[in-house]
């Protein structure tokens, strides 16, 4: 009877294992498709025009993906030194290791050793919890023969390294090689490598950042374990017990440009691309780092200067009204200006390629992350006066083009009532006649309104179609600039000048790849608005505007520019859209609730010193860059009072009447 019994329990005990993990064989569904198809979340990476990455972009997990054969082999051989010897001779599951671990379990009374192979550790990140269960290890078990029996080796390690956590917020290999040594995997050091395969056994306790001593002896560790095996000799050995490396402690998306983050993303979203932050996109951009860090202080620079002045002008309000109220005076009230709203905003591109090299959306992203370059509307005001003097010159008036500059009152209908209209010029003044070139470089509007009426409003708007500027007001105020605009908008139709003449889109984007192929590349688009003659006479005009005009805060030493400023009713919108011999700029400030500015705070004054400033950057930046503009053929100098004025076949010069002007003076 007692042999009978000890035999059965013999028996149970011998088949007892197997009843059991074959009741969990059968009555689980073990799918391990997401191993077979891997396809984990993958970060997306936006990179500027030299290469340098702008940021990672990803949902929860920040992971970049390798391959089996760009693995370095000593990280293959590290990882099986320190985690799992037999890999490459199991199928999945080491008995030996497990029932040395149970020993141990067992004196313990709880589990205190594991014996998980590469197959198994891949099988509980990726399908199980990591809680320590009897039922899980089993399931752990069949996973890996599944897996073992689907996957080759060099897949199972592919998967591994690409899927295990590294601590900081790393996932995968090269994930934490970049971030923690900024280096390719290829450039390791052997004792950088132990330091990644030995993370995945404790993340947190072994992370270089947190923990560094702590780190390099479990790096140690690997190791010795390589040299005690014989896969690395003496000398690889000591040089790497004595190698300290250099660890980053970086932020995960590495931000460098938020707004051109934002920018791409948007852009994503429009494109109809989803999986943006886990589909492993590579986003190539048009955008200079090293430009877009100078627009960023070019245009704090410029912010600061506003809120000096800003003071300034309020202590002498103050004074002024002590002293008008000493005087009796009691109706001088100082202007209230709430400089809490007052912000910027800058675009740079590439004249000739549209290629946007600089973006700014504020002068603080983090106090505010609108993007006011490309969503805010505002009104340009004269900015958008050379549009119509370049209409006005394609028809043949010429610099020298007497226009008239007088007050005249308009009578127009609104809403069924008669109204009056009585434009000013900024000076409260008037000339009379004045030529066309001073008309724009001192932007007399009298002189702009009446070039208006002499070329004929709805002449001058279907001309206006070339440049393609959408929403145009069909009447007298087109000559203040009316129009809302962004920044990126204006800076888009103003390479119609910066271009000779041709208009071109601006780009954000060069390209976008995904898994090695190219889902995105950028195609050009332009288009001619003005004979080159034309165009250039017009950038003679605007040079004028920064050497001697409203824009002479603009002028920077060393390079020729051309520009022109924007000031809108009541001081509200202040810019200054500009151009050098290559790159464009537009740059704008304004209060963000639409209230008005100080009252002397102008484009030449607020937005001038921040396009001066980033062409002084420029030239540091690039000392080699193209600093004159090119005369094109055809091409007329005249004299003209000790002046130079340009003309063409079209804006042909003025004729000389020898019979009538002895002296050869010019006759108009």
């Amino acid at each position: 009877m007692i042999k009978k019994t000890f035999i059965t329990l013999f028996v149970l005990g011998v088949l007892s294992p197997f009843l059991i993990v074959g009741y969990y064989y059968f009555n689980y569904n073990y799918d391990i498709s997401s191993l077979v198809n891997f396809n984990p979340p993958l970060t997306s990476h936006i990179y500027d025009k030299n290469g340098e990455k702008i940021a990672n972009v990803f949902d929860k997990q920040n992971r970049s993906y390798v391959k089996f054969n760009d693995i370095p082999p000593r990280i293959v051989e590290a990882l099986v030194a320190i985690e799992d010897t037999t890999f490459f001779e199991h199928s999945g599951v080491n008995f030996g290791a497990i029932f040395r671990a149970f020993i141990k379990d067992v004196k313990a009374r709880k589990m205190v050793e594991g014996a998980s192979t590469i197959t198994q550790q891949l099988v509980k990140n990726k399908l199980l919890t990591r809680e320590k269960k009897i039922s899980r290890k089993i399931k752990e078990f069949i996973y890996s023969y599944k897996v073992e029996n689907a996957l080759t080796k060099e897949q199972i390690l592919e998967r591994y390294l690409n899927e295990i956590y590294y601590g900081h917020g790393y996932y995968g290999i090269k994930t934490a090689a970049n971030g923690y040594f900024h280096k390719k995997l290829s450039d390791l050091t052997l004792k950088e490598m132990a330091i990644l395969v030995g993370l995945p056994k404790a993340p947190s306790t072994y992370a270089p950042t947190k923990n560094y001593e702590i780190s390099m002896g479990r790096a140690n560790r690997v190791v010795t374990r390589m040299h005690t095996l014989g896969w690395i000799d003496d000398a690889a050995f000591e040089k790497a017990l004595v190698e300290n490396p250099k660890v980053y402690n970086d932020t995960l998306t590495q931000n460098r440009a938020p707004f051109i983050v934002d920018a791409v993303e948007r852009r994503m979203r429009k494109m109809g691309i989803r999986d943006f932050k886990t589909g492993g996109y590579e986003v190539h951009t048009t955008i200079d780092l090293r430009l877009q860090n100078a627009a960023k202080k070019s245009l704090k620079y410029a912010y600061d200067l506003a809120l000096k002045r800003i003071g300034k002008y309020k202590e002498k309000d103050l004074q002024k009204l002590e002293q008008a109220r000493a005087n009796g005076d009691e109706e001088f009230e100082p202007q209230d200006v709430n400089v809490s709203q007052l912000n910027g905003a800058m675009v740079s591109l590439d004249s000739k390629s549209g290629d946007i090299l600089a973006l700014v959306g504020s002068v603080d992203y983090k106090k505010s992350s609108y993007n006011r370059a490309t969503q805010g509307r505002r009104q340009p005001g004269s900015a958008f006066k050379p549009f119509i003097y370049q209409v006005a010159i394609d028809l043949g008036y010429s610099g020298a083009t007497k226009l008239v500059d007088i007050a005249k009152t308009y009578d127009y209908e609104k809403n069924g009532k008669d109204m009056k209209w009585q434009p000013e010029n900024y000076e409260k003044d008037y000339k009379g006649l004045i030529s066309l070139r001073n008309a724009l470089v001192h932007s007399r509007n009298l002189a702009t309104i009446n070039l208006v009426n002499d070329i004929g409003l709805h002449q001058l708007l279907r001309e206006l179609q070339k440049f393609h500027i959408k929403n145009l007001p069909h009447d007298l105020s087109i000559a203040l600039g009316t129009i809302s605009l962004s920044p990126l908008q204006l800076a888009g139709y103003y390479t119609s000048f910066s271009n000779k003449g041709v208009q071109v889109a601006p780009h954000l984007i060069s390209s976008i790849e995904k898994r090695g192929s190219t889902v995105y590349e950028k195609q050009d688009k332009q288009m001619r608005t003005s004979p080159q003659t034309q165009s250039y006479i017009m950038t003679t005009i605007l040079e004028d505007v920064v050497k001697r005009g409203t824009g002479r805060r603009a002028r920077a030493r060393g390079i020729e520019l051309a520009g022109k400023t924007g000031t809108t009713n009541n001081n509200m919108d202040a810019w200054f859209a500009g151009y050098s011999p290559t790159i464009e700029t537009v740059v704008w400030f304004g209060n963000d609730d639409n209230t008005p500015m100080y009252h002397k705070e102008t484009g030449g004054r607020v937005s001038g010193p921040a396009f001066r400033r980033y062409y002084q950057q420029l030239l540091k930046l690039y000392p080699q860059i193209k600093r004159k503009f090119d005369v094109p053929d055809g091409i007329i100098e005249v004299q003209i009072n000790g002046k130079k004025e340009y003309f063409s076949n079209i804006s042909k010069p003025p004729r000389v009447d020898e019979d009538t002007d002895p002296e050869g003076e010019l006759v108009f």
